[in-house]
């Protein structure tokens, strides 16, 4: 199967985005080369903006372009999120600004940058914020379908890409903002997922099926808004739920599903993520590994913890 970065189609995506839309630009904090936004740059070098290191005063520009009625994306590592974070909060979201954010690099798949540049809290911080739309594409597909609907939104929209290669699938047809997808059908527990970590839940089902289980898996390319009812529509049926994320726990999917659930029935719940520690440096496998969000340690984390 073809594999691509997420940050890779994020690149791409934004080269064909400027190809529709002559109001998109493009803002990137000295790592173009990283976060592919030097497509963009080679393509359209008259809307490209580098900021240099300078992240809080890239997003002020970008939110005095948008109210010219210009369409900016805002690049840079998902780690560097808290150094702009009092301009994403008070100069972008406050007013309702339509501004983009395609942060690169997020999770321990960062693999030996390390714990100091492994974003894990992004999530949480942008999910927080009101006016923001919060996105976490699977692959290289969805990534391009939420870069285009980020630019049909008017407001704030949070994009979470990786470094890492993972499989490139079939398109969503019934790609819906905001909707969940059901990848699986089943009915003794439910997996719900998002970002890269959908490859290893995938490997994590065929594993459960292997010992009798008959798992569901679902996957969420919208953290906000959420697709309640597709989330405890499943969770009542199979009883045992399920988040995974290259994530922390706080914040992040799962506690995104837990308030859905909250008060609906009687569930096996369990947040499989990053368990409120920061990440390390290693090999992406090796890391996936430790923290046990690689297939073999997601299935037997399930298996360990179902009900019934």
């Amino acid at each position: 199967m073809e594999k691509k970065a997420i940050r890779v189609a994020y690149g791409e995506s934004l080269v064909r985005l400027g190809a529709e839309n002559s109001s998109v630009v493009v803002l990137d904090a000295d790592l173009a080369e990283a976060t592919m936004t030097k497509g963009f740059k080679q393509a359209y070098p008259e809307r490209f903006f580098d900021c240099g290191i300078a992240e809080a005063n890239m997003v002020d520009m970008a939110a005095g372009m948008s109210t010219m009625g210009l369409i900016p994306f805002c690049s840079t590592f998902a780690v560097f999120a808290g150094r702009s974070y009092d301009q994403i909060r008070n100069g972008v979201c406050y007013p309702g600004f339509n501004v983009k954010f395609g942060f690169s690099h997020a999770g321990i798949t960062l693999g030996e940058d390390g714990g100091s540049h492994q974003a894990i809290e992004d999530l949480a911080l942008m999910r927080v914020l009101p006016n923001m739309t919060v996105f976490a594409p699977s692959d290289a597909n969805e990534c391009w379908m939420c870069v285009k609907a980020a630019s049909e939104i008017n407001g704030p929209v949070y994009i979470r890409t990786s470094r890492l290669p993972s499989p490139v699938y079939d398109p969503d047809p019934h790609f819906q903002v905001g909707k969940g997808r059901v990848l699986m059908d089943g009915s003794d527990c439910v997996i719900m997922t998002c970002g890269i970590m959908l490859e290893h839940c995938l490997n994590a089902v065929e594993i459960l099926k292997g010992q009798g289980k008959n798992p569901a898996l679902l996957v969420f390319h919208t953290l906000k808004p959420f697709d309640d009812e597709l989330a405890l529509a499943y969770a009542q049926k199979c009883s045992n739920v399920f988040t995974v994320e290259e994530h922390s726990v706080i914040g992040g999917l799962g506690d995104t599903v837990a308030p859905v659930l909250c008060g609906k029935g009687s569930f096996v719940f369990r947040k499989i993520g990053i368990q409120d520690v920061f990440g390390q440096s290693g090999k992406p496998a090796d890391l996936l590994r430790e923290y046990h969000l690689n297939g073999e340690e997601i299935a037997r984390t399930v298996l360990e913890s179902m009900r019934g």
